[in-house]
């Protein structure tokens, strides 16, 4: 496929983010409405979490992640959860996901997180691969209380 390249998001890149959002959002079957896109964007826009685009060697958008910022009590320390990764499914196994990872690696080394982490489906078997090269599964196990 070419050459994979990080960028931040830009309002241009709405349009782009879309679809893959779009997309994201179909694999895991949750319907999603305009509104709540442009909420999200409205967060991403705001600061309040942070978008990367992967882009193929043409520049075209072919996977996003989204991550933010979160305080680790018993460490007294900072770290990262990424909250989304998507790769278009013509675009899986091009590299993007494992370029998006280490971007949101490094974004954490630099701001001096002391960890990335993050969720996935256990029938998500695909990206457990990757997820199970880059980085170590854990043992926690985690529950939701719906509101």
């Amino acid at each position: 496929m070419g050459d994979i390249t990080i960028v931040a998001e830009a309002e241009d890149d709405r349009s782009a983010w879309n679809e893959l959002h779009a997309g994201f959002a179909s694999y895991y079957g949750v319907e999603q409405t305009d509104e709540m896109r442009d909420r999200v964007w409205g967060w991403i826009r705001d600061g309040r979490l942070e978008c990367r685009l992967a882009l193929d060697g043409a520049g075209r958008a072919i996977g996003l992640t989204h991550f933010r910022e979160y305080i680790r009590p018993l460490f007294a320390a900072r770290g990262g959860f990424l909250d989304d990764l998507f790769v278009a499914p013509e675009a899986r196994g091009s590299g993007a996901a494992a370029t998006l990872i280490r971007a949101v690696a490094d974004i954490g080394r630099e701001r001096g997180w002391n960890s990335i982490r993050w969720i996935t489906r256990d029938n998500n078997y695909r990206a457990r691969t990757l997820y199970d090269r880059v980085a170590s599964r854990t043992d926690w196990i985690t529950y939701d209380i719906t509101l």
